[in-house]
Formats: C-alpha cells, structure tokens, sequence
C-alpha cells in the first residue's frame, strides 16, 4: 500500500535551485533515508512532503488513511507548556487519560477520577508505553516549561510526542542529534520493526547501515536512489561518479572534434552543419559531467607542541550535592585522541571547561604547557550575528589565516571550507543549520590550534563534511579530545576513552568505542545472569560440581523475544500494582472490583508465563 507519492517536485530558495523535478514514493514497511551537502535542501525537501512548506512546482499525494508523524530539525514548542502538556496534549482521549493521571500523580489532586477514565478507556497498557519512551528518553522533569529547555531538550520533547502518538509514516530529521548512546540504540531497535514505515534524514552513519534499506542521494537538484544500506550506498555512488567522468571525458574528446571542424568552417549553414553546431552546446554540457560541490580541504597550520601539554593534578568540581568529578588526575601525552563517553548530566561538558580554564576548579591544579594553543568547539556553537556576511565572520577575526601551504586570504580560505564566493556575501542568517556549524568549525581551526577540543561537533554536519574531518583528524599532529553521540565518528577519530560514570567517577579505558560497548553489554549480560542463578546452601557447595552441558545461545529471534519480555513483564507488574491499589482505595462499586480482581488475575497468569518463558532463555544468554 502506498503512504506517500511525490511527482515533479521543484523548488528555489530565492535564486538557488535546491532541487529540480523530483519524484519519489513510499509503501508500507519501507525505510528510507535522504543524504545531501548541508544547504543543498534536504530540509526544505522534508518540509515539502510533510506538507509544512509549499513546492514552485509539483505534486505531493499521501495516503488519506494513514497518519504521518514529522519531526523537524528545530521542533516548535509552546513555551507555556510543561513537558507533559507538550508530549500528550492531544485530541486522542487515551492520551488526555494518560495525561490527567500524571498530572494528578505528580499533584495529588483528583487522583481517583483520573485513574477511573484510565481504567474506563482501557489506557494502563497506554500509560505504560508512554512511561517507556519518557524513561528511554530521561525526560524526568514533567512540569518544567518547555520555554526553558535547551534545543536538544526540545528536541527530545519533540521526539517523544511523535514516537508515543505511533503514526503510520515517520518523516524524521536528524533524530539522533542531542540523544546519548543509549537513546540511539534503543531508538535504533524501534525504528527497525517490520511495522515501521520511515523516512529520515541522519548524518549517523551506524544508524543508516543498521535501518535503511535504500538512499536517496540529493546532489545538485537531482535526486539518485540506490536500494540497500548506507555500505551499499558508497559502493554504488563510487561506480556512478567513475562512469560519470568516463562518459565526461569521452564527450571532452568528441567537443573538442566538433569544435575544430567549426573553427575551419564557420560559414558553414548547410542543415547538417548547423545541425553538428547545435549539438555542440550538448555535448558541453556532457563533457562538464556531473558538476560535483566544492570539496572540503581543512589544512591548517598547527603549532608545534612542546614537552609539557596539560596536566591535570588531583581536579574536584561538584555543583551543590552533585559530584561532576571526584580526584582526578592526567598527564596528557603528544598526539593522544580521547573521546568522552557517558550519560547526558554526568559532567563531560563541565570536564571540558575546566581543563580550559572556562570554569574553575574547586580543588586542584590544571597546569598547561607554554606552547599549548587550544581550539575548543563548543557544543551550543557560536553566537554568530543574524545580519552579518559569511566573509564578514572570517575577516573579523582576521584577514590573512597562515596554512600548511602558507597564507591565504580569508576569500580563499572561505573557499578550502566549501563557502564558495556567491555564498560568501550570504547574511548568516540564511545558511542552513550544518551551514553555519561547519562556518564555527572554520573559525576554529583558524587559529591553528594544537590542542584541539571539539565537543558534539557532529550535530547538524553532512555526512561529506564529517569524512573530511575525519580525514583531517586522522592526519592532526596534535592532541585531541571528542564528545560526540556519534558512534561512526568516535570508532575513526579515538583510541582510547574517558568513561563518566557519574557521581565524579571517571576511568580511562583503552581501545575504541565498539570495544568498549561490547565490553559493556558482555558485562551486563554476565550480571543478569548472576541474578537468575540461585544461591547455592552450605550444603549443596560441598557437593562436587557437575558442569552443565553446553548450550547454544540465542539466535537473532529468540534475542528479540528475550528483550521484548523483560518490557512486557514490566508493563504487566505496572498495571498490577495500579489495579491493587484501586482496589485497596474501597471507592469502586461492585462491578468494578470484580472486573479489577479477574483482570489481575488473569495478569498473573501471563507473568507466570512469561516469567518462565524469561528464565529460560536468560540461561542461554
């Protein structure tokens, strides 16, 4: 069944093209993604077929019997609103249910009615999904107004009300961007279900290998498809820009022919010459191939490290009761790349703005080198002013930047970060999102640093931009340190990582970012599994050990069902408790108390089940 059909789309945003007789669709259970150079209209496509933005020319058709679900890139919040009111106000009467029921848990006033219209309209199930997705999400402050949140706090507000209203077609625009690993991850698992129709823009490079099943590339004003994952992608774009500049330098050789033959006989008016020099202008444009955008060159100058960096001697910062880090010591060394990994609040900010004298210590010393020169690029950007040009920003700082390939002009500068000159007299205020992180990116390694801090740098990036910058990293003489959710990114850039722990715990574990993970999950399993073993007596220890056969572990359905019963047996003892205490509370009639006592009855009998069920495969996990 088809959800979303688009046919002959066009659209300029003032003079440029962003993109040209455009078509596409989308039926039940497909997984698409869009992938394009920041400014090159990805967004302004999204807006288009979600019916937010209008189009110059074209059609955009999406099936009256299903529901979309859109989440932008900067989501619009009433900033009257608390959270809760953003994420479940709504015409859906089991999602007001849901609503005046937290409501009242969080106030204590008409509790006991509220639970009654949950109870009226079926919504337990309801609330429980809802309680997952706040959970998975860490929205935990209910009440505060969405007025005074910070963009990724909105955006993950945003998130939330669009996954707990489950439309039919999900349209999502970088839903990774302000989300920590974890929140990735399971967002990753719910977008992968069979039943989930989507269409997404993500400069996450894991999250499109593990979910789409093809890529909708716009370059140009054009839109290339290609069936398969975000691997299949590079292969099949490299195959098509190698016979692209085949074809191109075949139609060179040919224009070159045709353009000697009308030198030596422009006079020549005969139907068949004029014809060979109409034909001239066609095979211009052929020899021209595919015109792709100005590649990204970030060579820059860095300064040369002396043998003291930063040394960090035994640094305490807490705010209030809450311990950000507690005793920490580090010598750091020539050439080291260390990514920052742990839960949003855990104090990696906070960390970053201590070692570069932003913030001070409560106790300790950080003591830095005198050849150190640190870029830091912070996670909430720069404040770039609205009314100033692209080439304003740079020369601001400077008119002359020193390179690895000696001085440029910041015109040419602008140039080697892809902002060619007609971008160049841009106001600020009409690039794109990526546009202008990737303009504080420039401004950053402008001052040739040598001890280089990005943190979050890949909010909002194309992906084209982020491959450079690896490549840039990967070559970078000097020290560096990422905070970044993106998992591709951290895998390329680090080596080794300082893991968060929270309450002012930090360690230092060696080896990239998978490694870690995968450490991480062995090590949960292990204690899950610890959990489910019973304690052996005095007794039965002095007994001699019998070991058990070997088992085969789980294959990929039995995994999915495992996890799937540990949320069912969650939302089932949830809805047990809440039925327990309507019945303790001696205010339901007759009726009632007997449809609540079979009804837990009967949830009893499903935990059991599945209880049983969890157990045995946990033995096998």
């Amino acid at each position: 069944m088809f959800f979303l059909q688009a046919e002959s789309l066009s659209k300029r945003y003032g003079e440029k093209l962003l993109f040209q007789d455009v078509s596409l669709s989308l039926y039940q259970g497909e997984k698409k993604a869009l992938v394009a150079r920041n400014g090159a209209g990805k967004t302004s496509l999204l807006n288009v077929l979600a019916g937010v933005d209008g189009t110059d020319s074209g059609i955009v058709r999406i099936n009256k019997d299903i529901s979309v679900g859109y989440l932008q890139q900067e989501p619009a919040l009433d900033p009257e609103h608390t959270i809760l009111q953003a994420i479940l106000q709504s015409d859906n009467p089991l999602l007001n249910a849901v609503r005046e029921y937290e409501e009242a848990l969080i106030t204590g006033v008409n509790l006991q009615p509220a639970m009654d219209q949950m109870s009226h309209l079926h919504a337990w199930d309801y609330e429980a999904r809802v309680q997952e997705v706040l959970t998975r999400l860490k929205l935990t402050e209910l009440q505060q107004k969405t007025g005074t949140l910070s963009g990724g706090q909105r955006k993950r507000v945003a998130l939330a009300r669009l996954l707990i209203s489950q439309p039919d077609l999900y349209i999502l625009d970088e839903p990774t961007n302000h989300l920590d690993v974890d929140m990735i991850e399971w967002l990753e698992e719910f977008l992968s279900g069979r039943n989930v129709t989507l269409l997404l823009i993500t400069h996450d490079r894991y999250f499109l290998d593990r979910i789409t099943d093809e890529i909708l590339e716009l370059s140009n004003g054009t839109l290339y498809r290609y069936k398969g994952n975000y691997s299949y992608f590079l292969e099949q774009k490299a195959e098509r820009q190698e016979q692209t500049a085949v074809g191109a330098e075949k139609a060179r050789q040919l224009l070159k022919k045709e353009l000697e033959w009308a030198r030596r006989m422009p006079k020549a008016r005969t139907t068949k010459a004029k014809y060979r020099l109409d034909a001239i202008e066609g095979l211009q444009e052929k020899a021209q191939g595919e015109q792709e955008e100005a590649a990204i060159n970030l060579q820059v100058r860095s300064q040369r490290l002396g043998s003291k960096i930063i040394e960090l001697k035994h640094i305490a910062k807490s705010f209030g009761d809450k311990m950000v880090m507690r005793d920490f010591s580090y010598n750091f060394r020539k050439g080291e790349r260390i990514g920052i990994v742990g839960d949003n609040g855990t104090g990696k900010t906070t960390f970053l703005n201590v070692l570069t004298g932003l913030m001070p210590p409560d106790s300790g010393e950080v003591e830095t080198g005198e050849t150190i020169r640190i870029g830091y690029y912070r996670q909430e950007g720069m404040k770039l002013k609205a009314d100033k040009k692209v080439l304003e920003v740079v020369t601001d700082i400077a008119d002359i930047i020193p390179t690895a390939n000696g001085e440029l002009p910041a015109s040419q500068f602008l140039q080697h970060f892809g902002f060619e000159p007609p971008k160049q007299h841009v106001y600020v205020s009409q690039l794109s999102g990526g546009e202008k992180r990737r303009l504080y990116l420039l401004t950053v390694l402008m001052k040739n640093p040598n001890f280089l801090i990005l943190d979050e740098p890949t909010n909002d990036l194309d992906i084209l931009t982020l491959q450079t910058l690896e490549d840039f990293l990967g070559t970078f003489s000097g020290c560096i340190i990422v905070v970044t959710h993106d998992r591709y990114f951290m895998d390329k850039v680090v080596d080794h990582l300082f893991i968060f722990e929270g309450d002012g715990e930090i360690t230092d574990f060696n080896g990239s970012y998978s490694r870690y993970r995968e450490q991480k999950l062995q090590e949960e399993k292990a204690a899950i599994t610890s959990k489910t073993k019973p304690a052996q007596t005095g007794a039965t220890s002095k007994e001699p050990s019998v070991v058990p056969p070997s088992k085969r572990k789980l294959n990929y359905k039995e995994q999915k069902e495992f996890d799937l019963l540990e949320k069912e047996i969650a939302a089932l003892e949830n809805e047990k408790k809440k039925l327990t205490e309507k019945m303790n509370s001696g205010r339901g009639s007759h009726e009632e108390l007997s449809e609540w006592a079979n009804r837990i009855q009967v949830i009893l009998e499903e935990m059991d089940s599945k209880e049983l069920r969890w157990l045995e495969l946990s033995e096998r996990e």
